[in-house]
């Protein structure tokens, strides 16, 4: 019993040339079968790899069974979104690495059976749990999330009256505007959302707070509120050439693509250049999903350009491997010095560096160093820089008494305590950017410190 089940996907030929989803799911049987390969531990170690405290052995134990209904309610008694988690969580740095069967063989397939109980009753219908005795108090949430998502679930389950404030037209934060419809369809997205409003949660659209309103007047209205504002503001190399046509940061090239459909163009009034030579500076999942994009938008050649070797790229080892299946090229230990225009403003090649491996940096991976003498050209007509995000500056300097990090994060304790009071933070608001468990993980914990304080606790 130690085989997993193999997940079904597109053909890599077929799939580079659309943007439907790549992984096709379990059937039922292929759930069942995988389910049973728990052994049920007395003293499960994989619960203790999962940030927002899923029962995983009681929701494998029912799919082992067949009771998929029992399953999902067990899932979203402790996630609330379970579809998403299921695509795009790291399982197999998580849950899965801790897991038993992993010392001897293939851990059970955690993440594959959460997407699929979840997929199943959202096509069956999904079941609102009953609201709990308001408690009269009134939370705002700052961001939509997978951090804001979940403090406004849980915070709603607890009898609270809460509110979720998004900044842009369509509420999901990253998930809606920054991973690709190939690895999470919006359809799920909006889906998981519509069952946090069914929770009793309202959601506000084109709030931008900092601008609206601040923190300090949603003070004068709520009894607490949650930042959840993710880190959405650009890092670029600061090299030569960063500012001709056809060079994008990774999250305005993603959300052209995903939020705005500009791949549906003319349909969607979003254009984006689509390169025939396209290079993407960086090695992670933000990365990957920026390459493989480009080359669903018709490029004949996606370079991904990484200053150091593969065992340190910081991508999920899934998402390289698809975006090798589909033909994108790798130039690893590279590193762009800068970009060539053609002087007319347009992009026309990198100029790049080989790099060498020398001690650990601070991260604990191996710091890179430029080879001398190996400087060379990659021919492209867009360049797509990939490599980090830090949190958007709007709301700390807008609200007085907020402390920052010199990175522009927020200071914060681990239950999201921030040096005011009353307000709470989570994510990448507080980390930088990270990955959407991690983010939700720290909404969970922040609701139960909100619900302590205005318990007087």
């Amino acid at each position: 019993m130690l085989e997993r089940q193999k997940m079904p996907v597109q053909d890599a030929k077929i799939r580079a040339t659309n943007f439907n989803e790549v992984a096709l799911g379990f059937s039922e049987k292929q759930a069942i079968e995988e389910a049973k390969r728990c052994i049920q531990c007395k003293k499960p170690s994989c619960m203790k790899g999962c940030p927002v405290e899923v029962k995983i052995p009681a929701f494998l134990k029912y799919v082992a069974e067949g009771d998929l209904d029992s399953a999902i309610k067990e899932i979203k008694t402790d996630n609330a979104l379970p579809a998403v988690c299921g695509r795009v969580c790291p399982q197999e740095t998580q849950c899965e690495q801790v897991c038993v069967l992993s010392k001897k063989g293939a851990s059970v397939s955690i993440g594959r059976l959460e997407r699929f109980v979840s997929d199943r009753e959202r096509k069956k219908g999904v079941d609102t749990p009953e609201k709990p005795k308001p408690t009269g108090k009134k939370i705002a949430v700052v961001g939509s999330g997978p951090a804001g998502l979940t403090a406004a679930a849980d915070l709603a389950k607890m009898g609270h009256s809460v509110t979720i404030f998004e900044a842009l037209h369509e509420a999901g934060g990253v998930l809606i505007y920054g991973i690709p419809e190939f690895r999470l369809p919006k359809e799920i997205v909006r889906a998981e959302v519509e069952y946090v409003k069914k929770l009793g949660i309202t959601v506000l659209l084109d709030h931008v707070i900092g601008k609206i309103e601040n923190v300090d007047e949603l003070l004068s209205e709520f009894d607490a509120v949650f930042l959840g504002t993710g880190a959405g503001l650009p890092v670029f190399m600061n090299i030569d050439g960063e500012n001709l046509n056809g060079v994008y940061s990774a999250n305005e090239f993603l959300t052209r693509v995903n939020l705005m459909k500009s791949y549906k163009f003319p349909e969607y009034a979003t254009p984006i250049k689509k390169g025939k030579s396209v290079v993407v500076v960086g090695g992670g999942n933000v990365a990957m999903d920026s390459a493989r994009c480009a080359l669903r938008l018709g490029a004949g050649h996606v370079t991904i350009v990484y200053r150091r070797g593969e065992e340190e790229m910081p991508a999920r080892a899934e998402e390289i491997e698809h975006a090798k299946e589909e033909g994108i090229i790798f130039r690893l230990l590279t590193n762009p010095v800068r970009i060539i225009g053609d002087g007319k403003n347009w992009v026309t090649h990198v100029e790049c560096i080989n790099m060498h491996l020398c001690e650990p940096d601070t991260s604990g991976r191996c710091k890179p160093a430029p080879t001398s003498g190996t400087e060379h050209k990659i021919e492209a007509d867009v360049v797509i820089i990939a490599i980090g995000t830090s949190p958007n500056p709007l709301v700390p300097r807008t609200t007085k008494g907020l402390e920052i990090t010199k990175h522009g994060t927020i200071v914060a304790k681990e239950n999201g305590e921030t040096t005011k009071i009353g307000v709470y933070a989570g994510g990448d608001a507080i980390t930088g950017s990270a990955t959407v468990i991690s983010a939700m993980g720290a909404g969970k914990k922040a609701a139960r410190a909100i619900d302590e304080y205005l318990k007087g606790q």
